[in-house]
C-alpha cells in the first residue's frame, strides 16, 4: 500500500551553473508542492500503513528549512534544483521515515521532479 501526503512552501532560489542569460540564473520564487510517498503493508488492526500526522511530523523540521527562504543560503541547497531539492528532503527525513519510497518535488503545476532514493 501507498500513503501519498502533500506538502507546500514558498521559496526563492536561483540556479548558479546556468549562463547568464537563462531566467532560472535570475533570482525567483515558487510555490513549491512536495508529496511524501511510504509504502508498507496495512496494519490489520489499525486498517492503515501509519498515520498521516506522524508523516507531517518528521517534515515539518525541514519545512521550516524551506518555507519562505532563500533556498541557495540552506545548507545543502547551493544549487538548489529540483532534483537537489529532492534528494536532500529524501535525506533528511529517511532515517526518520524507514517506510519512505519517494519524494516528489513541483515547482510549478506543470514541472514535477520524482526521487526514489540512491
Amino acid at each position: 500500500m501507498d500513503l501519498k501526503k502533500g506538502f507546500q512552501f514558498e521559496a526563492a532560489h536561483l540556479l548558479p551553473h546556468l549562463p547568464e542569460a537563462h531566467k532560472c540564473r535570475r533570482l525567483h520564487g515558487h510555490s513549491f508542492h512536495v508529496d511524501l510517498t511510504v509504502s508498507g503493508e496495512t496494519d490489520p488492526h489499525l486498517g492503515w500503513v501509519m498515520d498521516y500526522a506522524d508523516i507531517s511530523a518528521v517534515f515539518k523540521p525541514v519545512w521550516e528549512q524551506l518555507d519562505h527562504r532563500y533556498l541557495n543560503e540552506v545548507p545543502g541547497l547551493e544549487n538548489p534544483t529540483s532534483e537537489n531539492i529532492a534528494a536532500w528532503i529524501w535525506s533528511a527525513i529517511k532515517p526518520k521515515l524507514p517506510l519512505l519510497t519517494e519524494v516528489a518535488v513541483a515547482e510549478t503545476c506543470t514541472a514535477q521532479c520524482v526521487y526514489r532514493g540512491g
